[in-house]
């Protein structure tokens, strides 16, 4: 067996993969977290968000500009890009440790939904049930209240970004997506479809910068011979090949990687397509703005359920298979094959802060099994995927017809050449 060295490019290698004690004794030297993200708006704390220009608070996003729109003065406005705002595009080669924002922090368990406020209009209490609405409009002034603190229950983060496609837009979009795909629908979904029962919804997600390095352990093969032998009515095809011991190591930066900050979302179970959302991405991340509970009006939105730990084992696989494929490059003589044994992860630096962002979705439960059923629409980019109940004996049937034809078709050909 050959050994196969780093590419000179490349930083020297550590010695082989640590043993569980070593492991165990590298995690407790692991850099001590970061300082926190302070990105509480504390201009809007008090839960009245005014028009800049009349001092209204009767605000909601315009989807088609992306812009808070004043419904008394028709003033338009938006909140910060928080790329700016807290430097977050800057810095990432330099990360240490674990830096969290402020809306990014561990979820209290006994943490209260139900909120009161005492509106600063006419000082009436008012309560917002913040598992299910961030706004809450007062019964005596009518002044709309708005959640802007961060609470320790997941339900504030640290940034937005807007709707840009409207309700129409979205609803085209599924209704193009389901009519390609109604030939071999399920009759009942194709009666019960109606696209116009889309909702707006504000999606959580954890939104990262990282510095890291990996390391990758493995075998790659070069063929040196290929040759076909004769068994029984068979021709068998063997293989030789130079089998070379590989070690790769690359450092790394990553911006903007999302990852879901809610369980159930996350989960790909049998009961649901959960696995849609994950279709639609990526966002325009770089163009969130700082919080403002404004932009939610007329949306629903579930709140973050999971915190930075319970999500760092699919961030730190996530890594790795970026290492994997910026060390690609170097395994282009390996053309049989090359197979990782052993991979190794360092974070050097992260720094996590957390984002709603804006999905068009329609949903459908299919009684005969249960599933759920969902089209999403980004309604940044427009991207639309989806899962749509389908017909089995149309199935069976297309499938059926098309084995017929190529049978046929099959039989021509013996004709022909007998």
């Amino acid at each position: 067996m050959s050994q196969e060295s780093a590419e000179p490019k490349q930083p020297p290698f550590d010695g082989p993969p640590l043993s569980l004690e070593e492991e165990l004794a590298a995690a407790k030297a692991e850099p001590e977290p970061g300082p926190t993200i302070e990105t509480v708006n504390e201009s809007l704390k008090d839960g009245l968000n005014r028009c800049p220009k009349c001092g209204s608070t009767d605000v909601q996003l315009r989807g088609s500009t992306g812009m808070l729109v004043c419904l008394f003065c028709r003033n338009e406005w938006q909140e910060a890009r928080v790329e700016e705002e807290f430097g977050l595009g800057e810095g990432i080669d330099q990360l240490e440790g674990t830096v969290i924002a402020s809306g990014a922090g561990d979820i209290q368990a006994d943490a209260a939904d139900m909120l009161t406020f005492k509106c600063e209009a006419c000082g009436a209490e008012v309560v917002v049930d913040t598992a299910h609405a961030l706004n809450a409009r007062c019964h005596w002034c009518r002044h709309t209240l708005n959640v802007n603190q961060q609470i320790p229950n997941g339900a504030v983060p640290d940034a937005v970004l807007p709707f840009r496609l409207t309700k129409d837009e979205a609803v085209e979009k599924i209704r193009a997506f389901a009519s390609k795909r109604r030939l071999f629908a399920h009759k009942r979904f194709k009666k019960e479809f109606v696209p116009e029962n889309v909702l707006g919804v504000y999606l959580p997600y954890l939104i990262i910068d990282a510095r890291a390095e990996s390391q990758y352990w493995g075998k790659g093969e070069v063929q040196t011979r290929r040759w076909t032998e004769k068994q029984g009515d068979n021709n068998v095809t063997y293989y030789a090949a130079d089998v070379y011991q590989l070690q790769r190591q690359v450092s790394f930066t990553v911006d903007d990687l999302t990852i879901e900050g809610s369980a159930e979302r996350a989960s790909f179970g049998p009961a649901n397509t959960n696995n849609i959302i994950n279709t639609i991405l990526p966002f325009d991340t770089k163009n969130a703005v700082r919080w403002n509970a404004s932009y939610l009006v007329g949306f629903t939105s579930e709140k973050r359920d999971v915190n930075v730990e319970a999500v760092r084992p699919v961030f730190e696989e996530q890594l790795l298979s970026i290492g994997r494929s910026q060390v690609a490059g170097s395994l282009g003589r390996f053309d049989r094959g090359v197979r990782w044994e052993q991979e190794k992860i360092d974070v050097g630096g992260s720094r996590w802060v957390s984002m709603y962002l804006p999905v068009w979705l329609y949903s459908y439960r299919q009684e005969s099994n249960g599933l759920l059923h969902y089209i999403a629409v980004n309604a940044r980019t427009g991207e639309t995927m989806g899962s749509i109940p389908v017909s089995q004996p149309k199935l069976l049937l297309a499938a059926f017809t098309v084995g017929t034809f190529l049978e046929g078709i099959a039989g021509a050909i013996l004709v022909a050449t007998a």
